[in-house]
């Protein structure tokens, strides 16, 4: 014990002398950007015209990015009703536990206006399967799975590709087959991912900013989430596209390019996480859709 507080006392008193002899050391620079971080140059621009903004009547907005090249037709439909404010003064009018919100005319009554296709092209598809970024395993749903350059989910069973329900994801409402939707009646998934309706029915966007206002909504007991009365809807003040508003008042959105080793150092940290957790595999749903507001 003696000789152990010797020591440290003679340690001790050498200190301050091997600190005035001692070369100082270099102030430490700033830590490098993760490998994982995005760069500046990785957020592009979404076209105001991509952007529909619906206005909730109770001052809540929900803003959602367009798949205009995924689904051309419906997208363009979509544009056309925005313009037409055909979705004025109606509701989100169904909300089913754990699995989607919905929102159009409950009626399904309303004329829509004279230019739009009621039954456009089936769109459950899309032309072929060109991930910047592919998953390394496949899953039940699909065998390959990934997200395109601009950052969409999508999957391939080998042969066809198609965008993936997950949270958050836009699609059209529609009847049996041969209807395939107008584009009028729309809903998104605000539980898990409905992966199972995957080429059933048409993607034509993801909600960006705002999901929280859908996905928080009281859920109906009714039949199909549809609610029962006018009083339990959620009212729609107006639908725009962000190009239809004065520049001053339009919100601008990045996505963040996918087609980098910054994306991929990513994406291969969250499918290896590092220990103690348990790698079991990643599903594309899992991916952030990783959009911002332009700074």
């Amino acid at each position: 014990m003696a000789k152990t507080l010797l020591v440290l006392a003679a340690t001790l008193a050498a200190a301050p002398l091997a600190a005035q002899t001692a070369p100082q050391s270099p102030t430490p620079s700033r830590p490098a950007p993760s490998a994982a971080e995005p760069a500046p140059e990785d957020w592009h621009d979404i076209p105001d015209d991509e952007i529909l903004l619906i206005q909730l009547a109770s001052g809540k907005q929900v803003a959602i990015r367009l798949a205009a090249r995924f689904a051309p037709a419906h997208v363009a439909n979509i544009r056309k009703l925005a313009a037409a404010r055909w979705w004025d003064g109606e509701s989100v009018y169904r909300v089913q536990e754990n699995w989607v919100a919905q929102w159009g005319d409950p009626t399904e009554k309303k004329p829509l206006p004279p230019e739009i296709l009621t039954r456009p092209p089936a769109e459950f598809e899309i032309g072929a399967f060109t991930p910047a970024q592919r998953l390394s395993k496949p899953d039940s749903y699909a065998a390959a799975t990934g997200v395109t350059a601009d950052g969409w989910p999508i999957a391939s069973d080998g042969k066809a590709a198609w965008l993936s329900h997950c949270y958050g994801m836009v699609g059209v409402a529609r009847d049996s087959l041969p209807d395939t939707g107008s584009g009028s009646e729309l809903f998104t998934p605000i539980g898990q991912s409905a992966r199972r309706l995957d080429r059933n029915y048409t993607v034509v966007g993801r909600i960006v900013e705002g999901m929280q206002y859908l996905s928080a909504l009281p859920r109906s007991d009714a039949a199909m989430g549809v609610y029962a009365t006018a009083a339990e809807r959620t009212g729609i003040a107006w639908v725009r596209l962000a190009s239809q508003l004065p520049p001053d008042e339009r919100p601008h959105f990045q996505v963040r390019a996918t087609d980098n080793a910054r994306y991929a150092a990513m994406m291969a940290l969250r499918e290896n996480p590092a220990p103690p957790t348990i790698a079991t595999g990643l599903n594309v749903c899992d991916l952030p859709a990783a959009i911002r507001r332009r700074p």
